[in-house]
């Protein structure tokens, strides 16, 4: 992988990183509008677990890599494109409901809108960082 490649991989990840962060304010924040409508599921954005796992299919190479003569043959390893990854809304139901049936915590919510904001923040300084890095080769 040359410079540009890594470049671009990482800017491609950060940026799909800040549109994951962004999704999540908004379920964040209608979250919290809701938490005192009665039978109101909060949900969830699920989108950094199946990115890691498709990152990590990309070491996971067998050692031996069989060739297929027939393209209905079922190959014994495939790499994840990592860009197919797109940040989900999940309804989570697994939680614990209060007497109306709704299952938000409105101080979970701020704490995750919280660490949220400042996911983003870190997100969009590693993208200057980054930026700045090829500046500075280019000065």
């Amino acid at each position: 992988m040359g410079i540009e490649t890594n470049f671009s991989r990482t800017i491609d990840l950060v940026h799909r990183a800040l549109d994951a962060s962004a999704l999540r304010r908004e379920v964040i924040a209608d979250n919290i509008s809701n938490a005192g409508t009665p039978n109101f599921k909060r949900s969830e954005v699920s989108f950094e677990s199946q990115l890691k796992r498709a990152l990590d299919t990309e070491k996971q190479r067998p050692p031996v890599e069989l060739t297929r003569t027939d393209p209905r043959h079922i190959p014994n390893w495939q790499a994840q494109d990592y860009r197919d990854i797109q940040p989900r809304r999940v309804l989570d139901y697994g939680s614990a409901s209060q007497n109306n049936g709704n299952n938000v915590d409105a101080d979970q919510e701020f704490m995750r809108a919280l660490e949220n904001q400042l996911m983003y923040r870190l997100l969009a300084q590693a993208e200057t960082f980054e930026f700045s890095q090829i500046n500075l080769v280019l000065r």
